[in-house]
């Protein structure tokens, strides 16, 4: 018995195939195979159930879904895998030979041990994708799998198809190729990298003009559609074929396999434009060096190059101080070992690793060895441990001498998940250099830490420099809705613009949500689109494609984040009136009272702000969702 995950969630017994039916049950079955092996938490899964607002008895109706799936199993006869409850949550045990997707994930890793022999690594990547049987996850009705899972996996089955096209053109078999490459190009038509092959296999065959053609075709849909301009390898692919050059033999890079995953090379993408944000699946290390540099580095899951950001305005003074400390020469002494590190710190949402991604490519040419973009978080929100960053970063990075090297450690927990990568002689930072005149046996390294977290402890004990981020001010927030939706449109009706700024209280994930919604709704006046909003702003600032891209869902993350006293108390001074947050007399047992260490303790975690007025303040949109998520509790518990 196999199960399949590779197209619509089924059971197969040989030819015999069961497609299980969309159900509560079947979503839970397809989120424990999508981490098999793995303990999946149980808050995790329920939201995979049933989505970010669960009933009041999720938590035992989750039970009954393991008991329907156990059934399930006896039912088909299905040995080899079971559901075992775990602390914290559940585990399906489960290997290649009885999950598609641990079977395509082996075969990928299988031929990526065969990169000195195309043809083989081509046939087991063809077998590999031969796994794949339809659309992903077509019968499972979860919100959060479709949103957090299909794109990721959906990446890795492009990764593979990008290689086979890469070996097809490094074989000269470019008629192969282009079967491939012309339904590619069509289904996936934002994925600049499939039309770059396929104008090269075109011009490889002969059809200059239908090369260029195409290059055309591709430069309107991007100007048409994005409003951006072809990434400058497409540019420079037109401008070798205009000019009749011979491009060489195409030679794929090797692909690389690191803590038993494998991820299959891409072409190093170049700095991307404003408007065209990078993919956040996991993909090659893009370093800051030339092309011959680039094999040093190998991609790793979790960590990436870092993207660009679209439409990045505003933080001109905060940016300009990130940039002269990452930039300035160490000081003399043995601090030199220790890697220089700048904290941005603040509440979820309000910018920080946009920030720290904008400065990243702003100076890029001080860290030829590259800069890298570290997930210190899963998915499903938990901590990703201290070795399996230092694995991965120490991978990426390779071999020492490369000159300095930047890494953004992003959304870190607490102190202790980063504090051992900085210490030298461990994790990240590598022993100290073995004399003054020697080479150092560690990578030169700067690193930024994003955290809703203060980390005071981290900056005692291992020093820094803090960035604490607030809100936008009025000019940034009117700023932003002038670079993301353009002048005209904002000028037009600029008294509606910073009304829509306020209603989203200039909170910079506020202001992104809704210029995505109104570039979708490009003749929607401004003064219509405020009426709108003001009417409901927490339902309102959501995008309804990707609900994950939420003002109530950023906060409920960070919020799920926090100790259950710690969060009591902050629904006490979210409902309770603001002087709860500057009373220094009241304590716990006064009724609504929180001590003010707790209230230190909720500031340390980006929830409360510094005042005026009072020592602490709280964003009016955190104390509106912590209200209303009451209000729907309360009526939930009624209907119950």
């Amino acid at each position: 018995m196999r199960f399949r995950l590779l197209g619509p969630l089924a059971l197969a017994d040989g030819p015999d195939t069961v497609v299980l039916q969309p159900s509560k049950p079947a979503n839970l079955l397809a989120a424990l195979l999508l981490h098999a092996n793995s303990t999946v938490s149980a808050e995790y899964l329920q939201r995979a159930v049933w989505g970010e607002e669960q009933p009041a008895t999720a938590r035992a109706a989750l039970q009954t879904c393991v008991l329907r799936l156990r059934r399930l199993f006896a039912k088909h006869g299905v040995t080899g895998a079971s559901i075992e409850a775990v602390p914290g949550g559940y585990r399906i045990t489960a290997a290649p030979h009885t999950l598609d997707l641990l079977g395509f994930r082996e075969q990928v890793r299988r031929a990526a041990g065969l990169d000195r022999d195309p043809e083989a690594e081509l046939c087991a990547l063809r077998d590999a994708l031969s796994l794949w049987q339809g659309s992903l996850l077509a019968n499972v009705r979860s919100v959060v799998l479709h949103r957090d899972e299909v794109p990721r996996l959906a990446e890795e089955r492009l990764r593979a198809v990008e290689r086979v096209c890469d070996l097809l053109l490094g074989l000269g078999r470019c008629g192969e190729a282009l079967v491939d490459l012309w339904t590619a190009t069509r289904v996936y038509p934002g994925h600049e990298r499939f039309h770059e092959q396929l104008i090269e296999a075109l011009y490889r065959s002969g059809r200059q003009s239908q090369a260029l053609a195409e290059y055309r075709r591709v430069k309107g849909f991007l100007l048409e559609e994005l409003g951006v301009d072809p990434s400058p390898s497409l540019r420079r692919l037109e401008l070798s074929i205009l000019r009749g050059e011979d491009l060489g033999a195409a030679a794929p890079a090797s692909p690389r396999v690191i803590r038993g995953e494998t991820v299959l090379p891409a072409a190093p993408p170049p700095a991307a434009p404003a408007g065209v944000t990078a993919p956040a699946a996991p993909a090659a290390v893009t370093p800051a060096a030339p092309p011959a540099a680039a094999a040093a580095f190998a991609p790793a899951p979790g960590t990436g190059p870092v993207p660009a950001v679209p439409h990045f305005t505003g933080r001109a003074a905060e940016a300009a101080a990130m940039a002269a400390r990452l930039t300035a020469p160490p000081a003399p002494g043995p601090e030199d070992h220790r890697p220089l590190t700048v904290l941005v710190s603040g509440a979820p949402g309000i910018g920080k690793s946009a920030l720290a991604q904008h400065v990243a490519r702003l100076v890029r040419d001080a860290f030829p060895a590259g800069r890298l973009l570290v997930r210190m978080t899963r998915a499903d929100g938990e901590p990703r441990t201290v070795d399996e960053v230092a694995a991965e970063v120490a991978a990426a990075l390779g071999e020492p001498g490369g000159g300095r090297a930047l890494l953004i450690l992003d959304d870190v927990v607490d102190a202790d998940q980063v504090r051992p990568l900085l210490t030298p002689g461990v994790g990240i930072a590598g022993p100290p250099a073995a004399s003054a005149g020697g080479s150092a046996a560690g990578p030169d390294l700067a690193v930024v830490v994003t955290s809703r977290m203060g980390l005071g402890g981290l900056i005692a004990t291992h020093g820094g420099w803090v960035q604490r981020l607030t809100a936008f001010t009025e000019a940034e927030s009117y700023a932003l809705l002038l670079a993301a939706l353009g002048a005209e449109r904002v000028e037009a009706e600029p008294r509606a613009a910073r009304r829509l700024a306020a209603l989203c209280g200039h909170f910079p994930a506020a202001l992104r949500i809704l210029t995505a919604r109104l570039l979708t709704r490009p003749g929607l006046r401004l003064t219509d689109a405020a009426d709108w909003l003001g009417d409901d702003p927490l339902a309102r600032l959501t995008l309804t494609d990707s609900p994950e891209l939420s003002v109530t869902g950023l906060f409920d993350r960070a919020l799920g984040r926090l100790d259950p006293r710690l969060s009591e108390a902050f629904e006490r001074l979210a409902q309770g009136p603001p002087e709860l947050l500057a009373d220094r007399d009241r304590g716990p047992e006064d009724e609504g009272g929180v001590p003010e260490a707790v209230r230190e303790r909720l500031a340390d975690a980006g929830l409360l702000e510094d005042g005026p007025p009072g020592p602490y303040r709280m964003h009016d949109l955190l104390r509106a969702h912590v209200r209303r998520t009451a209000r729907i509790r309360d009526r939930r518990t009624e209907k119950v």
